[in-house]
This record gives C-alpha cells, sequence and structure tokens, in this order.
C-alpha cells in the first residue's frame, strides 16, 4: 500500500488504485473518468456520494473541463500540463478550491466532500468544494424554547449554523477561523469573535487550548467543553453552550468566543459567568420588569431545587423548635406510621423522581409525558397510602423536583440536582450548621473557579458594580449604555472600551 504522506502520481491508473485501496474499494466511491480533445488527455473525477452535492459535482466537472478553448489547438500535441493548467485556471475561478499534492491531502479533500479532478500524466490535482448531502432543515430550538424571538435554531451542519450568525451580525469585523481535531475523525472546528470587542489575549489562549488537544475523535462540542475547562473536577459548568444564534450573536458582542463543531447543533460560549446560566434571549426582549420579575423567579428557584429537602430533613432531625407547634404536630402525625427516618424517606422520593424523569426524557415524546405525569401521581399517592413515605415529603420533593425545571441552561441544572444529594446527607448529619459549614465552602469553590481567565462569580466576586444591572435584574435599556466587563485575573477588562464594532454597545449576557 502507497504512503499516504507520498506525492500524488503522474499515473492515473495508481492514483485510483491507492484511492480504493485506502478507502477499501468503498461502494460510495465514485470515479468518473473522461477521455478529452480527441482522446489526447484522460481525466479523473472522484467524489464520495452521500456527502456530496450532485448537482453542484455536475456543474463543478461540466465547468471546469469545458475544453472549448483547448479544442482549436486539437489539431496539435496537447500535452497533460496544459491540460492541468486549464482545469486549475477555471476551478480558481469559481472559488473554495484548492491544489492538492500529495495522497493525504487528496483523501481529506475527498472526505470533507469535495470533488477531485486529476490528470493523467500531472503530479497534483484540483480539488472543488462539492460538499452537500442530506442535511436536517432549521426549525425550532428544542432545548432552549423561547416565546418571544427567533424561531431558529442551529443544525448540525457548520457552514449553515456559521450563516445563521452572519444573518444577524453583518459586521466584517466578525472573524472566524477553522480547524481540525481528532486524529481519526478530523472533524471541523470553527471558532468566531468579534474583532475589536473580543480580548485578543483570551483568542490566543483558547486557540492554543485547542491545538493542546491530542484525542482520536470529537463528535460533539460536549468533547471540546470538557478537554477545554480550567477546572475538570468541578461540578458547575465553566463553558455555556446554546442552539440559539441570537444566543451567539448577543455573547459575541459582549466579547465572548463561540465555538462550532460539525455534526451537532450546540455552539460553546466562553468565557462563562455563574449568571449566565441563568439568563435567557427573552429577558432582552420583554420588558425590563417583566424580565427582572422572571430573572429573579428563577434565583428563588435555585434556592429551592438545592436547599429544599436538606432544610426540611435538617428542620425535622435538629432544629424542630423553628417550626411552628401547629405545623409540627400535623407533621408529626404524619409520619407516625412512616418506618424511615426523613432522610432516607427524602433519598428514595429524590432517587424515585429522578427516575421517572429519566424514563421521561429518553422515551418518545408523547409517551414519556404521559410516563412522567401518571408515573408521578401513581407512585406519589400510592406511597403515602402505603405509609412508606409522608405526605409533606411528598410536597417538598415534588416543589423541588418543579423548581429545578426553571433553571434555562440543562447541565446547571445536572450540577444543582447533583449536589442536592449531598446537601441532603449533611443535613442529616449536622443539620442547618453543616448546610452553613457547605455552603460556604460552595462559595469559595465558586469564587476560585475561572473561565478562560475570567472569575466565574463575576460581577460578585470581583465586584463590578456596572454590572449589576443586568445579573440579577435587568435594567431598562436606557440604563444599560455600556458593554459589561469581562475582567480577567489581572483585573484588565476585555471588552469595557472596545466597542467600535456594536451599533449600541449595550451589555446583554444571554
Amino acid at each position: 500500500m502507497e504512503n499516504i504522506n507520498s506525492p500524488v502520481s503522474p499515473k492515473l491508473e495508481d492514483n485510483i488504485s491507492t484511492i480504493q485501496a485506502r478507502l477499501g474499494n468503498s461502494p460510495d466511491l465514485v470515479i468518473r473518468t473522461y477521455e478529452l480533445i480527441n482522446r489526447t488527455a484522460r481525466v479523473a473525477a472522484i467524489y464520495i456520494a452521500g456527502i456530496t452535492d450532485r448537482v453542484m459535482v455536475d456543474d463543478y466537472i461540466s465547468h471546469v473541463m469545458s475544453f472549448q478553448a483547448l479544442n482549436d489547438r486539437a489539431r496539435l500535441a496537447v500535452t497533460p500540463e496544459e491540460v492541468y493548467s486549464y482545469i486549475k485556471e477555471n476551478a480558481l475561478s469559481i472559488g473554495k478550491e484548492k491544489l492538492v499534492k500529495d495522497i493525504n491531502g487528496l483523501l481529506e479533500a475527498l472526505l470533507s466532500g469535495d470533488t477531485v479532478i486529476l490528470v493523467n500524466g500531472v503530479k497534483g490535482g484540483v480539488s472543488g468544494s462539492t460538499c452537500g448531502g442530506e442535511s436536517r432543515a432549521v426549525t425550532e430550538a428544542g432545548t432552549q424554547i423561547a416565546i418571544r424571538g427567533s424561531k431558529e435554531s442551529f443544525t448540525e451542519t457548520i457552514s449553515t449554523n456559521i450563516a445563521l450568525v452572519r444573518k444577524i451580525i453583518k459586521n466584517p469585523d466578525l472573524w472566524t477561523e477553522t480547524m481540525k481535531l481528532g486524529d481519526v475523525t478530523h472533524t471541523d472546528i470553527t471558532i468566531m469573535y468579534i474583532r475589536g470587542i473580543a480580548d485578543e489575549e483570551t483568542i490566543r489562549a483558547f486557540k492554543d487550548k485547542l491545538q493542546e488537544i491530542k484525542v482520536d475523535m470529537i463528535l460533539e462540542s460536549g468533547y471540546i467543553e470538557q478537554l477545554v475547562e480550567d477546572n475538570k473536577y468541578s461540578p458547575f459548568p465553566t463553558i455555556f453552550n446554546t442552539e440559539r444564534p441570537d444566543s451567539v450573536a448577543g455573547n459575541l458582542l459582549d466579547g465572548r468566543i463561540a465555538i462550532f463543531v460539525d455534526g451537532t447543533p450546540f455552539v460553546l460560549i466562553a468565557p462563562t459567568t455563574f449568571f449566565m446560566f441563568f439568563h435567557t434571549v427573552e429577558d432582552y426582549y420583554q420588558r425590563y420588569d417583566i424580565s427582572s420579575l422572571i430573572r429573579m423567579l428563577r434565583f428563588v428557584c435555585l434556592v429551592i431545587s438545592m436547599y429544599g429537602p436538606a432544610i426540611f430533613v435538617a428542620a425535622l432531625n435538629f432544629h424542630q423548635e423553628m417550626i411552628p407547634t401547629p405545623l409540627l404536630i400535623n407533621l408529626a402525625s404524619q409520619r407516625e406510621g412512616v418506618p424511615f427516618p426523613a432522610f432516607v424517606e427524602a433519598v428514595m422520593m429524590e432517587i424515585t423522581f429522578e427516575i421517572i424523569r429519566e424514563a421521561g426524557v429518553r422515551m418518545p415524546s408523547p409517551i414519556g409525558q404521559t410516563v412522567s405525569i401518571i408515573g408521578g401521581l401513581v407512585l406519589g399517592t400510592a406511597a403515602v397510602q402505603a405509609g412508606i413515605v409522608s405526605p409533606a415529603m411528598v410536597i417538598v420533593v415534588s416543589l423541588t423536583g418543579i423548581s429545578s425545571f426553571a433553571t434555562p441552561a440543562f447541565n446547571m441544572a445536572l450540577s444543582i440536582r447533583m449536589l442536592r444529594f449531598i446537601m441532603m446527607a449533611i443535613a442529616a448529619f449536622m443539620g442547618l450548621y453543616g448546610i452553613a459549614i457547605f455552603t460556604i465552602m460552595l462559595i469559595a469553590h465558586l469564587c476560585s473557579l475561572r473561565s478562560l481567565g475570567v472569575p466565574y462569580m463575576t460581577p460578585i466576586g470581583p465586584f463590578v458594580p456596572g454590572n449589576l444591572k443586568d445579573t440579577f435584574i435587568r435594567s431598562p435599556k436606557s440604563f444599560m449604555k455600556l458593554r459589561k466587563r469581562l475582567v480577567h485575573n489581572g483585573g484588565s477588562s476585555a471588552s469595557a472600551s472596545a466597542g467600535k464594532g456594536a451599533s449600541t454597545g449595550e451589555s446583554n449576557e444571554r
């Protein structure tokens, strides 16, 4: 077998044999050979069916092989170099074409959806971009639904995703840089940022991180997310992901970087702060008072979803004096026939709720919703009637589970669900004192996190007063004249003063 790093052979048959051998004589490999200019030139057009657009392939081949200019010289001897030069000039005139000099580049072009044209007697070829095939249409977002705003969402095609963002930000300073990651998959990765707004040091550091990745495969943006995180052992996500083009556009205008991965509709956003996971694009489409109220409600739901069962267990086990007497008597009467401690009871109900939720997610949509609703009602009612759990515990766990759905970001909701079990265990052994200690440790851990050098708890730690108007609440548009500062380790602003590319300079975390 010929070395894939060897140059393209001048013999057309040798090149075809090498390609067929390297691709295992794959049935989707299409090789079309032509005898041109009174059979004085042999040319082959090679592409892979399924990942190319057949119409584009036919147009490309007919364009670069229109030899009318050479037909007048057919009576004379036409050399392979003249044919190759003519093809090269015609191919380069329509753009997105490149020359291939070795077998490795030739195979990479074919597997990227290009059509390669080889001329017998010439050491080289011309590849044209004919990437296409079947792809999912642009539809409504499935995980980040907004009542008001754009209904477009990203698809699995990276070129389509980039185009969706360019439709929103029509600015020449919107730059993209492409690379391939994965020693086996050779997945296309594109980073996007707005020059003059995004911090140059952050961009350079992030590109260095990407280039250091040495893995066999990149199948989804989650691979990139896990490989570039600053703190890989933290339960909190430090890279934001979204499938909404307007969310990406808003974060780019805030000086952040977007990472597109071919084959996934989820685009990564970095650097990220903790409060980004509780903001939605719809916050900026509604009136400020409504958006502020809903945003504060999300933070209340965060507290309930993390502390609800833990505080209930701690109050029953250690702090009965904090419960009003009528309520305490009622709770005691409910638990009279329950054979398990409050902690075991809470864990059982939480695990049951998680099982129902996971089953509902994995099953088909119509069936999944039915399983979640009917399963919760039947199991909850049956558990109370059987005396396994108390009605109050069912209410607490149900309220906690529903509150966790109010977190817009799914990965942050998962982290809160995991921490809830740890919080319950600490409350069962140390009461409210243990909850307070663990909360202090959790806040210290959050303040120690960084996302591409930006403190995770910005604007609380470090304290940036100007950013507070778009953190817990959303101030009126007239108050948001300056872009939000992304404070780095050294205290420098990544985007405070570089706003010439934006039209209004508003600071919106989406």
